[in-house]
């Protein structure tokens, strides 16, 4: 096994795999995530650069062909006229953003334009997380303090740095175990400080295009960890990522010394650098006490999250009724699943690839498997006192030839914003009689299916059938009442995730009594909760919406209402919301 695979001169770089895994590179090379960052010059790419606008309010984007470069021309009333000459492409499973350049500038900037591969439509670039509603088309943030530890392969000593300086600001790419329970973090321990010294000088002049010298202090390892750890933060750029875009050792780590001798194996776990750093359940060199099972799949998934791990800064409310800052639940949006899945008991000898096939092209077929009896097996692989038929029907209470008996459907509900404008699973494997659940989050996840269900009826059913007992007056307070429908009061009164779970379930119910309530939530303060409306409003009607739903507040109103007049004959009231207000208040 290797015995560093952290610093810059532990990584070979991703050509160095392909001479002999030859079959797995090439898959490899045609999987969305390792062209998470394309140059644009020789990118494969899907926007069409012939002239297209995207119109934004007052504003507009020109995607256009200049002497063979691609440029996007913004056009702002409020922020100015700029011309963008694109330097790269990030993403393109369901959406490709935009790395563009000014001209006398030097920031490479992130532009504010999206282009959304399946819908072949354009769409602003922050209106994919829980940001508010913009005022017109602004280029920002920078490239390399924004995108880059994630979107490409970097040496794992970059993102250790945050562990090694407990309290530090936090940096775009660095370890995210702060948002995990004490009891799942990470424990790092310095154990050799020269060893640590040198690999902080040698990375440092790197940083900063200098050849490195003797450490002469090997003491002041905590003052150089943190002027590593500032420069990284400033000048940290394309020049030094190990490979533009996700490669072999993004994941496998700095594997070198494999490529020099095929007997050293890589490992998925940090080491070397004068650093140890242990993970929950797995002692040093991987010793789980389980001949190594489970301590390999903590490595993985502590791999997977690396880069997976996001709970966005710009919105505080979690899962399990929590916040970003104070005891975070779980993400209810995309990009966060493997954090999610660590805070799972599942996640100690689970791991994420028994699902997800990183070497493969993401196939929804493949994926449907296991909303199938067949996908089951996985689970009854540890849980095997449900292998019979008999005793999964005594568990799960519904049929098991239909959706309610596969164990995804309630262990995995989908629930959470995904990056194509649809609910996908939460990854916080768990139950939904979980008292967190039930008593702090809405909906009840029983109304995903259940959608004609009042609170007061599932609570009652979670009881007789589980045996649970719950504080009733909890959930009364989350729904203003026990007789209200659980989906359309989430959607109407509930925290703005919440409501976009509550509209992507009432879509697939084609709740008719929602339309009204879809039909407002198309002015959201958050715009990504619009398109959830959307899609429920499409989906129930039957009629696409043509009309911009980011457009200008009064001129939605109208639309949306013109489009009910039209398309719902006789647009019914939704049952009575609750008189008293919802609350969270205890």
């Amino acid at each position: 096994m290797t015995t560093s695979n952290v610093l810059r001169r532990d990584y070979a770089g991703q050509k160095s795999c392909a001479g002999c895994h030859g079959e797995i590179a090439a898959k490899f090379s045609a999987v969305s995530m390792h062209d998470m960052t394309r140059d644009a010059k020789t990118a494969c790419i899907v926007v069409p650069f012939d002239g297209s606008v995207f119109r934004f309010k007052d504003d507009s984007a020109t995607f256009e062909l200049r002497g063979g470069q691609r440029f996007v021309a913004v056009r702002s009333a409020a922020f100015g006229d700029h011309d963008y000459r694109v330097t790269k492409i990030i993403g393109g499973r369901h959406r490709e953003d935009f790395v563009g350049i000014a001209k006398d500038s030097i920031d490479e900037e992130i532009l504010p334009v999206s282009y959304l591969v399946g819908p072949k439509r354009f769409r602003y670039k922050g209106y994919s997380v829980m940001s508010e509603e913009r005022p017109g088309l602004k280029a920002g943030p920078v490239w390399k303090t924004t995108c880059i530890f994630c979107h490409n392969t970097v040496p794992l000593l970059s993102t250790e740095l945050g562990l090694l300086s407990p309290g530090s600001r936090g940096y775009q790419g660095s370890n995210a175990d702060k948002f995990l329970p004490p009891a799942l973090r990470a424990t790092v321990r310095v154990t050799d400080k020269a060893r640590l010294a040198e690999a902080l000088t040698e990375e440092l002049a790197f940083l900063r295009g200098q050849k490195a010298g003797p450490n002469d202090d090997p003491q002041e390892v905590a003052a150089l960890t943190a002027t590593t750890l500032n420069e990284t933060r400033g000048r940290f750029d394309e020049r030094h990522v190990v490979d533009l875009g996700v490669g072999c050792e993004a994941c496998h780590g700095g594997a070198k010394a494999h490529v020099e001798d095929p007997r050293v194996r890589p490992s998925f776990a940090p080491v070397g650098g004068g650093v140890e750093v242990l993970l929950p359940g797995v002692g040093a060199g991987g010793a789980s006490g389980d001949g190594g099972k489970s301590g390999r799949a903590r490595e993985i998934n502590r791999a997977c999250a690396r880069c997976h791990h996001v709970l966005f800064s710009g919105y505080q409310p979690t899962w399990e009724g929590g916040k970003r800052a104070i005891d975070p639940g779980g993400s209810p949006i995309n990009s966060g699943e493997a954090r999610d899945f660590l805070l799972s008991r599942c996640a100690s000898a689970l791991a994420c690839t028994a699902c997800h096939d990183p070497h493969e092209r993401s196939d929804a077929r493949a994926r449907a498997t296991f909303e199938t009896k067949a996908g089951d097996g996985l689970c009854v692989s540890c849980h095997g006192k449900f292998a019979a038929k008999a005793a999964r029907e005594a568990h799960t209470h519904h049929l098991d030839d239909g959706a309610g008996g596969r164990c995804v459907s309630c262990h995995m509900p989908r629930k959470n914003m995904g990056l194509d404008g649809r609910l996908t699973r939460y990854h916080r494997i768990g139950s939904p009689t979980d008292a967190g659940r039930v008593e702090r989050d809405r909906p009840l996840e029983c109304a995903l299916c259940h959608a004609d269900k009042t609170a007061g009826a599932l609570l009652s059913d979670l009881e007789r059938l589980w045996g649970k007992r719950y504080d009733r007056s909890r959930v009364e307070r989350l729904y203003g009442g026990l007789d209200a429908n659980i989906l359309r009061t989430t959607a109407a009164l509930g925290l703005p995730h919440e409501k976009a779970a509550a509209l992507g379930a009432l879509g697939l119910a084609k709740d008719r009594l929602a339309t009204t309530i879809m039909a407002e939530s198309l002015t959201h303060p958050i715009p990504l909760i619009r398109e959830y409306a959307r899609g429920a409003l499409e989906a129930t009607v039957g009629a696409p919406i043509t009309f911009d739903v980011f457009g200008k507040h009064e001129d939605v109103v109208e639309s949306a209402a013109h489009y009910l007049r039209e398309h719902v004959a006789t647009p019914r009231a939704p049952r009575p919301l609750p008189s008293r207000p919802p609350s969270r208040e205890p």
